[in-house]
């Protein structure tokens, strides 16, 4: 078992480990920011009925705010606030160190398949991928991308090392590989090998083809906890 991570790692850090830099390709680059600015503004506005039903749902049914937030790793590993909605009892972060034993996963990450910590309510979000809607407000903010790897809690990045450094040279993204090919049923390994082919290949085309993959994985709930 993985042994419980260290919140109190200091983001002091960051000045000390510099993100990988690749080349520029500014005509990718724009084609892609207005890529999410529009596909991201419709996405909001058809999803905007759903997350009105789930807030409401999350208020009603259990205690605490209604939408999570959570400092992630962006590009650059600079920090940003990332949001959720809440899908698990007020302080459950702090629980992290009595659950330490049950982490199920390799590398820096917590994952627990059945995680006591979720509301029933929660646990529904997270299968259905509900939870993640408010990170289209990360995309038209700027802080993610619709398509890139999916940002770590900011103690998991500073622990990452060598290669998979790279996936900091990209915005996070609302989907990915990691996403398409089974999520949390992969291992760390897997998951920082997907982040690495997309960003040495990463291309408009692939970006469509993996969106276009991403909403029957979401239906099917594969990897989702």
């Amino acid at each position: 078992m993985a042994a419980v991570l260290d919140t109190q790692v200091s983001l002091d850090a960051l000045a000390q480990r510099p993100a990988p830099a690749l080349p520029e390709n500014f005509v990718y680059d724009i084609a892609k920011r207005a890529t999410d600015v529009v596909l991201g503004t419709l996405l909001l506005i058809l999803t905007a009925p759903l997350m009105l039903i789930a807030a409401l749902l999350v208020k009603i049914t259990s205690r605490g705010p209604v939408v999570f937030r959570q400092t992630r790793a962006g590009r650059g590993e600079l920090p940003f606030t990332m949001y959720k909605f809440r899908t698990m009892r007020v302080g459950a972060e702090d629980d992290r160190t009595f659950l330490g034993h049950r982490n199920e996963k390799d590398g820096p990450v917590f994952k627990i398949s059945d995680d006591p910590r979720l509301t029933p309510l929660g646990r529904l979000l997270r299968r259905s991928s509900i939870d993640e809607l408010p990170q289209l407000f990360n995309v038209l903010a700027g802080h993610m991308s619709l398509v890139g790897p999916r940002p770590l809690w900011m103690p998991e990045s500073l622990k990452i090392q060598g290669p998979e450094r790279i996936r900091l040279a990209v915005k996070p993204g609302l989907t990915c590989l990691w996403q398409i090919s089974g999520r949390s049923d992969l291992s760390f390994a897997q998951w920082m090998s997907l982040d690495q082919y997309y960003v040495q290949h990463r291309s408009l085309l692939l970006d469509a083809l993996i969106m276009i993959q991403t909403l029957p994985v979401v239906l099917s709930g594969q990897g989702a906890y």
